[in-house]
């Protein structure tokens, strides 16, 4: 399904099983760095390519709190800006590395409705050069055409 980013699902039009569509992020050191700045994450695994290496990485990694804002991103590309990530819980695997793609992948595991709130659970993962590099899952609360909050 293809659609303005401008636009929200409604919780209606929404099942299990559903796919949500990839996101593909090709990974840079500038992505790496801006990230552990923006998130005022200073260690130097994520900034200094020689400090990574004496301690046995081969290059600078991404760290935790970018990924999360990646899966946040991956979750409200889908759903659109009118809806709330109401929960997300990650765990991480392989590292990613400058030069490496991500690929988010998720899928639709089940739908409720909690005091008025159209709730959507969804499973999804992050997988790089290694393997997987995320685990994760989801509620995101989607408006009800019906306007009920």
């Amino acid at each position: 399904m293809t659609r303005p980013l401008t636009e929200t699902l409604a919780f209606e039009d929404v099942a299990a099983g559903d796919t949500l569509p990839d996101l593909v992020v090709d990974m840079t050191a500038t992505r790496i760095v801006a990230g552990a700045i923006a998130s005022r994450d200073f260690m130097p695994v994520h900034h200094d390519r020689d400090y990574a290496s004496s301690q046995g990485a081969p290059d600078i990694f991404m760290n935790i709190l970018s990924d999360t804002g990646y899966c946040s991103r991956f979750l409200t590309d889908w759903a659109g800006p009118e809806a709330m990530v109401r929960t997300l819980a990650i765990r991480l695997g392989v590292p990613v590395f400058p030069g490496h793609t991500l690929t988010y992948q998720g899928s639709v595991t089940g739908t409720r409705v909690e005091d008025g709130a159209g709730l959507v659970d969804v499973e999804f993962r992050a997988v790089g050069d290694l393997g997987d590099h995320v685990t994760g899952t989801a509620v995101v609360d989607l408006p009800r055409r019906d306007g009920a909050p």
